[in-house]
């Protein structure tokens, strides 16, 4: 095994403010506590989070490491003297608070999970973050089900495409909301049933199009804002809506009186604050659950674009751009 410096490259923010403060310098290779272990990383995703950490909006929880990144894949270089999985040596993706934009991160032992078999450590760093969010929101707190239609806003984003192939792989049937032809032609040729220009058309009548009537059972939303209202209006019956992001706005005015005749359940949730018990707890029904499904059916998440650890500005500045159809990747 190859010996560990004490010194690493990674990509801090200068200040916030565009894509150029994100910068290459020295910083020391982090400690790991008792129940954590260091990775070696190979490559890290790109995610908004990332994006509004650099604007400044979206701070890293206290204790947490100031380096953007909140999902990495590599190999398991030390561990905590608790940690008896995962072993020195292993291939690990894992789901981290921060700092996966360098050499070497920090993940706790329990947000690991082993690199499929079938995917490299590229095509594995681009899980966790979307994978843990869409999993928490679409099936364990919205309880989607096989036969029922999931409506997601961003089809073409990392959390859209990864929520297109779990939910076609669940037995659900899929519509996405898009922002251009290509992108709803993608989102098409990885499963969804229908896709939504939504630049061109109204997504509530289409969603009821789509359903002959019935509406979504469940609602991905990464916009917020006024889409609440609609939202509401493009639901089913006994619908459950997940709002994650809040790229529209973050008020909203909805019609209780519509929320309480379809039995509506409206719910909100960000990932990065809980615990590392919660995330724990999610890495292991993702591993039961989900992984299986990965090995099996050969399934990624597309990967739109890869850049340089010290190319970050470019793929932030990709991201910004809303060009891209897929994750963001950048290797180390």
């Amino acid at each position: 095994m190859m010996s560990i410096p004490s010194m690493m490259t990674a990509i801090e923010i200068a200040q916030p403010g565009p894509p150029q403060v994100l910068r290459a310098v020295r910083r020391p290779v982090p400690a790991v506590g008792p129940n954590e272990v260091l990775i070696r990383v190979a490559a890290a995703g790109v995610n908004r989070p990332d994006v509004l950490q650099r604007l400044g909006h979206y701070p890293p929880p206290p204790g947490v490491t100031d380096i953007p990144g909140l999902e990495v894949a590599g190999e398991v270089v030390r561990a905590g003297a608790s940690v008896q999985e995962p072993a020195l040596g292993s291939r690990v993706c894992a789901l981290v608070a921060g700092g996966g934009y360098a050499e070497y991160a920090v993940a706790p032992a329990v947000q690991c999970l082993p690199v499929p078999g079938n995917l490299s450590l590229q095509e594995a760093a681009v899980l966790p973050e979307t994978v843990f969010t869409v999993y928490y929101n679409v099936f364990e707190r919205s309880r989607l089900r096989p036969g029922e239609w999931l409506l997601v806003h961003g089809g073409a984003s990392g959390i859209g495409v990864t929520a297109i192939v779990l939910a076609k792989a669940s037995g659900a049937r899929v519509i996405v909301t898009a922002g251009s032809a290509e992108k709803c032609a993608a989102c098409r040729a990885l499963g969804a049933d229908a896709a939504i220009d939504y630049k061109r058309e109204d997504f509530v009548a289409a969603t009821l199009a789509a359903t002959a009537g019935r509406g979504a059972d469940v609602i991905l939303d990464m916009v917020g804002g006024e889409y609440a209202a609609r939202d509401i209006a493009a639901a089913a019956i006994d619908g459950r809506i997940a709002i994650i992001a809040t790229q529209g706005g973050r008020e909203a005015k909805i019609d209780l009186g519509q929320l309480m005749l379809k039995r509506l359940m409206l719910g909100g949730s960000t990932l990065r604050p809980q615990s590392v018990q919660a995330k724990g707890r999610l890495a292991a029904a993702l591993r039961a659950e989900i992984w299986p499904l990965i090995e099996s059916r050969s399934m990624r998440v597309p990967i739109h674009a890869a850049f340089p650890l010290d190319q970050a500005a470019q793929a932030h500045a990709l991201m910004e751009s809303g060009g891209h159809i897929g994750k963001i990747v950048l290797r180390v």
